[in-house]
């Protein structure tokens, strides 16, 4: 039977119960055993897509297309594994499904209510997640923090399915431990009321994970122990570090792993985390560095620089900067602030997806610094947009060449919308309606690309409306762009590159993606390698 492990959130959001949930699941997929991760988000929006990035962090999209917090993306880079539409739900989209089966007619003339029938449809899902993966293991995190409202009827279902095999079911609940500066002690009593509200919610916490900025000592260990009702060695210590991968050790030193198998009564005689060792030992011991700018607009709000809009980008240019030893130096250049002094001092600049009118021109001009500079440039989705554009205005001469969605009516739609995507607009229909996960994507030899992935054909990720418009290809490549990859299904440009370049190289497609700490995406990797030369 698969073994279920719910982690919650106590005292404050944002204190990293997704990368607990995805080290947690190393540790047994260390151990030999399968595992999956499930995120469960408690608002109403049906899934991530249409949230402000700057609000609510990137949005990652699974291999078949869907729009999903960011955690699933932790929880892939983690486990190596391709997490589906299945192991993500909202609030939202669980509503949608019971209203939906009832409209149906499938309760069969019963009063549809919100206890049982919601808390019933969440393990409905996780059972069908567990049965589809075949894991032993199966982690669910809930969004948010314990006694938050929206919260109420997941916990529900993972105490309903407690009920039905206590032995197969624990609770791990990450709570912060402040240290005031003023009084400069490590205080439990926010971990306490949060333990009080999980318990109003009949759940008994098997775990507490103590995050602080230092490690836990033994007397708030004890008083934890005892506040909380839960076993002195079941709270472990889980200090800030510099780098999420070093998260699996520091549980495996408290050995998190063992005590959860024997909370389950199961035992495991493998252990293999050598490969995440070496990682980690290369992440602290570095023997170069590179600049590397991001240029971009999602990452101010007030006074505040926030670096999870491109999260997933940025893990990519960390997995690609540790292959060659080498420690990535990001900067934040805000694209409607930059100059040209900003990126001389890059060793590459990064321009990644986005939306709308705002910092467009200072992203052009960014490209038009790398292309003229000999400056090693990487382009993602919104980013290869706009290179076209840069392209067509400063080589081919079409001074007034844009995107339909910035400029609806250009003269030279260089970027433009597909038909079937221009009705969709019109009626108004923008959640889960644009090009979305994994497609075809077929290189031509003797290019960048070719040389990076050494095949033809390949899968990336998608999450965009607008494409290049081919009407303007010829005229294009004649002035020296190469079509490097074409999705050979719609016969849509989804790589382009330059001639004589060190590396120019932008994608429609969302490579970050399908970035592994071990397995960086062979795109970041020539990119890294053409900024260290």
């Amino acid at each position: 039977m698969p073994k279920y492990i719910f982690v919650v959130g106590g005292v404050m959001s944002g204190v990293g119960k997704g990368t607990a949930t995805a080290a947690i699941g190393k540790l047994l997929q260390a151990r030999g055993f399968e595992v999956t991760a499930i995120k469960i988000d408690p608002y109403i929006n049906v899934d991530a897509g249409t949230m402000n990035p700057i609000e609510h962090g990137e949005v990652f999209v699974t291999e078949d297309g869907m729009e999903t917090d960011q955690d699933i993306g932790n929880y892939e880079r983690f486990l190596d594994r391709n997490i589906l539409s299945d192991n993500y739900m909202t609030t939202g989209s669980i509503y949608q499904a019971v209203i939906g089966r009832e409209r149906n007619l499938e309760y069969q003339g019963k009063c549809v209510q919100v206890v049982p029938h919601i808390p019933e449809e969440v393990i409905a899902r996780i059972k069908k997640v567990s049965r589809k993966t075949k894991a032993d293991f199966v982690l669910i995190e809930i969004g948010g923090t314990v006694g938050e409202y929206e919260n109420l009827l997941f916990l529900e279902a993972g105490r309903m399915m407690h009920l039905q095999k206590p032995e197969d079911v624990i609770f791990v609940m990450v709570s912060y431990l402040p240290i005031p500066s003023k009084i400069g002690e490590m205080k439990t009593k926010p971990t306490q009321h949060a333990v009080r509200n999980l318990n109003s919610a009949g759940i008994q916490p098997d775990f507490i994970l103590a995050r602080a900025s230092k490690p836990l000592d033994e007397p708030r260990r004890n008083k934890i122990s005892i506040f909380c009702n839960i076993a002195k060695e079941n709270v472990v210590s889980a200090p800030d570090v510099d780098y999420i991968y070093e998260i699996p050790i520091n549980f495996a030193a408290e050995e998190l792993d063992l005590k959860i198998l024997r909370q389950f009564k199961m035992r495991s005689i493998k252990k293999d985390l050598q490969d995440w060792k070496k990682l980690v030992q290369i992440i602290h011991n570095p023997e170069e560095s590179v600049k590397i700018g991001i240029i971009g607009k999602y990452f101010k709000t007030g006074a505040f620089t926030l670096t999870d809009s491109y999260i997933s980008v940025i893990e990519a240019i960390k997995h690609a900067c540790w292959f060659f030893k080498t420690k990535a130096q990001i900067i934040w250049v805000d694209s409607e602030v930059e100059t040209s002094r900003d990126l001389s001092l890059l060793d590459g600049i990064i321009v990644p997806g986005g939306f709308g009118s705002r910092g467009i021109e200072g992203k052009i001009k960014a490209i038009q610094y790398a292309r003229e500079n000999k400056k090693p440039f990487l382009g993602l989705c919104f980013g290869m947009q706009l290179a076209c554009i840069e392209f067509a205005r400063h080589v081919c001469g079409l001074k007034d060449a844009h995107s339909t969605e910035i400029s609806p009516k250009t003269k030279n739609p260089v970027i433009d919308i597909l038909a079937e995507q221009k009705e969709i607009i019109n009626k108004k229909n923008y959640g889960g309606t644009m090009r979305l996960g994994a497609y075809i994507c077929q290189l031509q030899k003797n290019t960048l690309s070719f040389s990076a992935y050494k095949k033809i054909n390949i899968t990336e990720r998608h999450r965009h409306r607008y494409e290049f418009n081919n009407n303007y290809r010829e005229r294009l490549e004649k002035q020296g762009l190469i079509f490097a990859g074409i999705n050979p299904e719609k016969n849509l440009v989804e790589i382009i590159e330059l001639k004589n370049h060190p590396f120019f190289v932008a994608t429609q497609f969302h490579p970050e993606f399908k970035s592994r700490p071990l397995k960086p995406h062979p795109l970041f990797r020539e990119f890294i390698r053409a900024c260290l030369k």
